[in-house]
């Protein structure tokens, strides 16, 4: 659920319709959650729109050992036209692994399928770009008419030596572990960008009604990326 990339990658690839593929490893640190998440995604423009995949897995969280979570989004943006608007298209959908007493188990995170629009501003060097995304929402056992509206943005500051990017999510759908009906989240990313490959810095987790977090959540990050 990051989509960091849909908006970092059209600085570079807007032009020459290269792909765009990163790997990150973040380490939570704090409220208890001491575990390491890595993220690989990839953006792609073409002539008709664009592709964008992301793919997160978390480690050792509550006692498993090795990948206690997999979790994976992928989009695709379609446009026939010169306007920065584009048709937009995703799957969301995942799985994950717990230990207990006396048994351990497992779930699976709804398959969710989306469907809509998405406005693109930016300047006139892609320094800053800002994407709004609103659709229609349906997930395979909970809230099959639903709608998201999200938020992206890359904001690149100091001669691209600081970006500051970033998505926030608002969707309704009742999570019966927290008794809400609506749900935000987001994970605004803060970066140093010693080259084009190697960038450290951190991301913040917020979210509202996510997972089992009923009240307002804050998980800060340490990070690191390395961009191909």
């Amino acid at each position: 659920m990051k989509k960091l990339l849909i908006l970092a990658a059209i600085l570079i690839t807007a032009a020459t319709m290269k792909a765009q593929t990163d790997v990150q490893a973040l380490y939570h640190f704090t409220n208890g959650e001491k575990h390491l998440t890595s993220t690989v995604e990839m953006f792609k423009t073409d002539n008709n729109g664009s592709n964008y995949f992301f793919v997160d897995f978390d480690y050792g969280v509550k006692g498993v050992k090795g990948a206690t979570s997999a979790y994976w989004e992928i989009s695709r943006g379609i446009k026939f036209w010169k306007a920065p608007f584009e048709i937009h298209v995703e799957y969301d959908g995942g799985l994950g692994q717990y230990v207990s007493t006396p048994t351990n188990g497992a779930y699976t995170i709804n398959d969710a399928w989306l469907f809509g629009g998405q406005y693109t501003w930016n300047t006139a060097d892609f320094s800053k770009i800002f994407t709004l995304q609103a659709m229609y929402k349906t997930m395979r056992t909970n809230y099959h008419a639903s709608f998201q509206i999200t938020g992206v943005w890359t904001l690149n500051f100091f001669k691209k030596k600081f970006t500051a990017s970033g998505f926030l999510d608002f969707w309704r759908e009742h999570n019966y572990a927290t008794n809400t009906k609506f749900t935000m989240a987001s994970q605004p990313q803060f970066w140093y960008n010693f080259d084009q490959h190697l960038s450290l810095g951190s991301e913040i987790d917020l979210s509202y009604g996510f997972a089992s977090h009923k009240e307002f959540y804050v998980n800060p990050t340490i990070a690191a990326k390395w961009t191909f």
